[in-house]
């Protein structure tokens, strides 16, 4: 009968290590890598990368859909970076209610297919991008200032200012 032998291997490449200088200090690395100077990479990349000019931002107020028992509709704000964002998105990120009962459960998670995140712009209009298509389509017949939340991009990546959006308007009263 035959016998078998097994050897043990490695699949993994073999190191190598670098000297420097007189000094016995190796480094191990792989093949096709380069020993690096850590002290010098990390002072000259805060020396060279030059200061990014910050962003405009967009604030935004959000208007509940019913007033509480003082009469007063509750407000809920939120900031982000011109045009970056559709309105959908930055409620959500905010935990902001977007949809109704119904909305919640029958909602076309922003494809612009079902009309469920309509919202109305009350203030800063100018600020966001013109009516799509899919908006006219499904807001023909109202008013202006209504908008889909999730076919809207807030800002335009230069302006900056405030939007006041008043959330499920169809049940303002």
């Amino acid at each position: 009968m035959a016998a078998l032998n097994f050897t043990a291997i490695s699949l993994r490449p073999r190191e190598k290590s670098y000297v420097t200088g007189n000094h016995r200090n190796p480094i191990n690395f792989l093949p096709g890598q380069r020993p690096m100077k850590i002290a010098a990479a990390a002072a000259n990349s805060a020396e060279s990368s030059p200061t990014l000019p910050e962003k405009p931002e967009i604030e935004l107020e959000f208007i509940g859909e019913k007033a509480g028992s003082d009469g007063s509709y509750p407000v809920e704000r939120a900031k982000a970076v011109s045009g970056e964002k559709l309105l959908r998105n930055i409620m959500l990120d905010n935990k902001i209610e977007l949809y109704g009962p119904y909305g919640k459960v029958m909602n076309c998670g922003g494809g612009g297919s079902c009309g469920t995140c309509i919202v109305e712009i009350i203030e800063g209009k100018e600020l966001l991008n013109e009516r799509t298509n899919t908006e006219l389509r499904y807001l023909k017949k109202k008013p202006e200032s209504w908008r889909l939340a999730c076919q809207t991009i807030v800002g335009n990546k230069d302006n900056s200012g405030k939007v006041v959006v008043q959330r499920l308007p169809q049940w303002k009263k």
